[in-house]
C-alpha cells in the first residue's frame, strides 16, 4: 500500500515565496550573530590593547624594571645614552634602593604631546616632598596585528658629581664606590633617591641624599667629612694620659709636658700638679691631612714654700691655663698622637 505525498510546491508558489523568506531570516540572523561577534572582537582588542599595550604600560614595565634592580632592561626601555661616568648606580642593590625612597607611586593617563607623542607623567614623593616625572613615547609598530607598541624618546642619563673630604671611597645606595682624589660621578636613572655617604671607623661623612626626576642636572654633593667618636675618645684618651703622666712628676716644670710654675722662694714640700679641665678635642681637614687643633689645658701646681728673707712659709696653690699642640698620625686604624710643646 502506498502513502500519499503531499504535492511539491510549484515555481513561483506561495510556498516557495515562504521558504525563501525563512532562508533569508536564517542569513540574516547569522549575519548579525557574525556582526555582533566581530564587534565584541573589536571592543576587547580595543579595551585589551588600551589597558595593556597603552604608553603606561611601557612606563610601569620600567619602573618595576628599576625596582627590581634590572639596569639592563630599564635602559632598553628608557632607550637612554649613558654618560662617561660611574655605571655602580645603574644596576643591583644600589638601582633598587633608589625606589625604595620612591613613595604613593602614580601612573598618570597618556595625553598628547608635541610630534605625535604621548606623555605619562609618573606622581610620586620623596622624603615627603611631592615630585613627578614625565616620560615621551612615540607610537611603535604593531604587535600580532592588533595590538600597539610604544617606545620612549630617547634621552641621555643624568649623573650626580660627587666629592669627598680627605678620602678615596664613599659609597651610594649602600654600595661602596671609588673615589679617586676624592672625587667621581654616577649616571644614574630616574625618577629615584640617590643617598651618598662615607663611613670608616674613624672618619664618616653624614649622609646626603638627591632626588632625580628626569634627564636633568642634579645638584653635586659634598661629603663633609669628619672624625667618628671612636676617634676622638681615642685621642682624648691618650691626651688624658699624656697629662695625667705629666701631673706624676713632682717638680715645678715636669720634662715634656706644657706645665710650668716657679717659685723665687725654698720649697719645702713635694710639688702637686693636678688637671682641672682638659683639653676639648677637635680634629679637622688641612691640606689633605688632618689636624688636631690648638691645646689648652687647665692645670694647678700645689706646694709649701719659705721666704728667704722673713723665713715665713706658706701654702702655694696656683691654677694656669697652658697652651701645646699635637700631631696626628693615622695608618688604617691606629691612631698615634704626638704632643708638641713651644717653650
Amino acid at each position: 500500500m502506498t502513502g500519499i505525498q503531499a504535492p511539491e510546491s510549484e515555481p513561483g508558489t506561495v510556498d516557495e515565496v515562504k521558504n525563501g523568506t525563512q532562508l533569508i531570516k536564517i542569513a540574516a540572523a547569522w549575519l548579525l550573530v557574525l556582526m555582533l561577534a566581530l564587534a565584541a572582537c573589536i571592543v576587547t582588542i580595543a579595551v585589551v590593547n588600551d589597558k595593556n599595550f597603552g604608553p603606561e604600560r611601557t612606563v610601569s614595565h620600567y619602573l618595576n624594571a628599576l625596582k627590581a634592580g634590572d639596569g639592563a632592561k630599564a635602559l632598553g626601555l628608557l632607550q637612554a645614552k649613558v654618560p662617561s661616568a660611574n655605571a655602580a648606580a645603574l644596576d643591583g642593590s644600589a638601582l633598587a634602593a633608589s625606589m625604595t625612597g620612591l613613595k604613593d607611586i602614580s601612573i598618570g593617563a597618556a595625553v598628547d604631546g608635541d610630534d605625535k607623542q604621548k606623555v605619562v607623567t609618573v606622581s610620586y614623593t620623596v622624603d615627603g616632598a611631592a615630585l613627578t616625572s614625565d616620560f615621551k613615547l612615540l607610537h611603535g609598530p604593531k604587535q600580532w596585528l592588533f595590538f600597539d607598541s610604544w617606545q620612549m624618546v630617547p634621552s641621555t642619563l643624568p649623573h650626580i658629581d660627587v666629592s669627598v673630604v680627605n678620602a678615596n671611597q664613599a659609597s651610594i645606595n649602600g654600595v661602596d664606590v671609588n673615589m679617586p682624589d676624592g672625587r667621581n660621578t654616577f649616571a644614574t636613572f630616574y625618577p629615584g633617591r640617590y643617598e651618598l655617604e662615607y663611613r670608616s671607623p674613624l672618619f664618616a661623612a653624614p649622609p646626603v641624599a638627591r632626588a632625580v626626576t628626569g634627564p636633568e642636572g642634579v645638584a653635586a654633593v659634598g661629603l663633609a667629612t669628619g672624625p667618628t667618636s671612636e676617634l676622638l675618645s681615642k685621642v682624648d684618651g691618650t691626651i688624658h694620659t699624656y697629662l695625667d703622666g705629666c701631673t706624676e712628676q713632682a717638680v715645678l716644670m715636669p720634662t715634656g709636658c706644657p706645665m710650668s710654675a716657679g717659685s723665687d722662694n725654698r720649697i719645702t714640700s713635694a710639688v702637686k700638679w693636678s688637671i682641672l679641665e682638659y683639653p676639648a678635642i677637635t680634629i679637622s681637614p688641612y691640606g689633605g691631612q688632618w689636624v688636631l687643633a690648638p691645646l689648652t689645658v687647665k692645670a694647678q701646681v700645689e706646694f709649701t714654700e719659705q721666704n728667704l728673707f722673713t723665713g715665713l712659709i706658706s701654702d702655694m696653690k696656683q691654677a694656669e691655663d697652658f697652651k701645646f699642640s699635637a700631631t696626628l698620625s693615622i695608618k688604617g686604624n691606629n691612631v698615634g698622637v704626638t704632643p708638641v710643646l713651644d717653650y
